[in-house]
């Protein structure tokens, strides 16, 4: 009954219920793009992959190198561009707590005691009172708070994802190049022995009176000029051992990665997804579309201006002049009270915000569109390469045997005198040649690997958690 009286003498209770349908702000959809049926550069006779065949997040374990492995957890404990990440997106979600705190009405307290005096008199005043506001989300600005804000946390948790996915795959493709790296300084100081008994061979000769000097000073400008590029792909080698320190949040003074005994190169064939399936693999795609949509929740804040803006107070309290006589019933106060207000004219600036979070949408929209554009030519590229690379492979391993066969061959000539000096650095030059750019396309081929994945999204996949717990 008191409810209901309530109801009656305070009809404007009812109001929030009856406007509680009228929330404006344009309905949210997903932007549409034209989604090629394949990828150009696919090898031929492609089929996509089925989703479960991709799923797996460690997609480095792929590569079977338990050392990779082992740099790679670290990155999630000790990257500090993942840590920042992490932080930001804890913050997005913190935020969504605080838009859907302003769904519930607030709750104070206060009190205070005031003593006052007159010539000849001193009074007291004790006060202590409970008070509650409310702002009913009649026109939906509340609602289209919250729903950007938790579409900015779950772009956070996809920019969480790309950071991830970023530093995983800048830190395998650097411990490739320094693999590559280990490689290429054993064919260096292998080729340096090499030379330096080429060397020997023209100073005996030399001695002999059976070879001019300048045979002699051949020898020893290959050799110093190989024993310079020697000690370059250590230098090389050095700054890829600090660039996968600071991936994994080290100092490069308390961090090595020594040599492996052995590098075996592996070259994935790396399944691919329909294009469809692509907008929910790449965190970054999930990123932008997410930005949209929050975008989009900004014109209903912005339109909710146009209408009155509603909120409810209520308070509860005691005013007495001695705390003994505080709680006694004639002390009691209270009050009840509702507010509209409502802007009459402000030269247009409440259309302006709309417009302008209009053009943010578009803005928005653009940016998604040129993401996903962005990641089919990555895909695309990625795919050109990976073909390119496994088709020079024979043909760099011919001019490599081809080019020791015609070192081999020179140099047993020359002992027997029948070819000059030049001739060996020449053909010393071209096998060494032919043997890096071997190596070199070997390590291609691995990191190309690696940015396919990433182009593909790794093992990423758009889900629809809340952003808000």
């Amino acid at each position: 009954m008191k409810s209901r009286r309530l109801l009656v003498r305070f009809p404007f209770v009812l109001l929030p219920l009856a406007l509680a349908a009228c929330a404006v702000g344009p309905a949210y959809q997903r932007p549409e793009m034209a989604l090629p049926a394949g990828y150009k550069e696919a090898p031929a006779g492609w089929q996509p992959a089925a989703p479960s065949n991709v799923d797996g997040t460690a997609w480095w374990k792929a590569f079977g190198d338990s050392q990779l492995d082992a740099l790679v957890d670290q990155v999630e404990v000790s990257n500090q561009n993942v840590a920042a990440a992490v932080a930001n997106y804890a913050q997005a979600r913190a935020l969504v707590r605080v838009q859907r705190a302003s769904y519930f009405p607030t709750l104070g307290l206060s009190g205070g005691v005031t003593r006052t005096g007159r010539e000849g008199s001193v009074s007291n005043s004790v006060q202590v009172a409970l008070g509650t506001s409310w702002e009913p989300d009649v026109w939906g600005r509340i609602g289209n708070s919250v729903s950007a804000a938790s579409a900015t946390a779950q772009a956070s948790e996809a920019d969480l994802a790309s950071a991830r996915l970023a530093a995983q795959g800048e830190l395998a493709t650097n411990y490739f190049s320094l693999r590559a790296s280990d490689a290429e300084l054993a064919l260096l100081r292998t080729t340096v022995e090499g030379y330096e008994r080429s060397q020997q061979i023209a100073q005996n000769r030399y001695d002999q009176g059976i070879a001019t000097k300048s045979d002699v000073l051949q020898a020893q400008t290959l050799l110093a000029n190989t024993r310079a590029d020697l000690l370059t792909l250590e230098n090389q080698r050095a700054q890829l051992e600090h660039a996968i320190a600071l991936l994994v949040g080290k100092a490069p003074a308390d961090f090595s990665v020594p040599p492996a005994a052995e590098w075996k190169p592996t070259a994935l064939d790396v399944p691919l997804l329909l294009p469809s399936t692509l907008l929910q693999r790449r965190p970054d795609i999930a990123a932008a579309e997410r930005d949209v949509a929050a975008a989009n929740a900004q014109i209903g804040i912005e339109r909710a201006a146009y209408f009155p803006s509603l909120s409810l107070s209520g308070s509860y309290g005691r005013s007495s002049s001695g705390v003994s006589d505080l709680f006694n019933a004639p002390n009691a106060l209270w009050s009840l009270g509702v507010s509209v207000a409502q802007t009459l004219f402000d030269a247009g600036a409440t259309t302006a915000r709309v417009d302008s979070a209009k053009a943010s949408r578009d803005s928005a929209v653009a940016r998604y569109r040129q993401t996903v554009l962005a990641a089919f030519q990555s895909i695309e590229d990625q795919l050109s390469t990976t073909r390119t690379l496994a088709a020079q492979e024979t043909l760099r391993r011919e001019a490599s045997t081809a080019a020791d066969d015609v070192e081999r061959q020179v140099l047993n000539r020359y002992r027997s005198g029948q070819v000059s000096y030049t001739d060996v650095v020449t053909a010393q030059v071209s096998a060494l040649s032919a043997r890096r750019a071997l190596l070199q396309l070997l390590a291609n081929r691995q990191t190309t690997s690696v940015a396919l994945i990433q182009a593909l999204g790794g093992g990423w996949q758009a889900g629809g958690a809340d952003s808000a717990k």
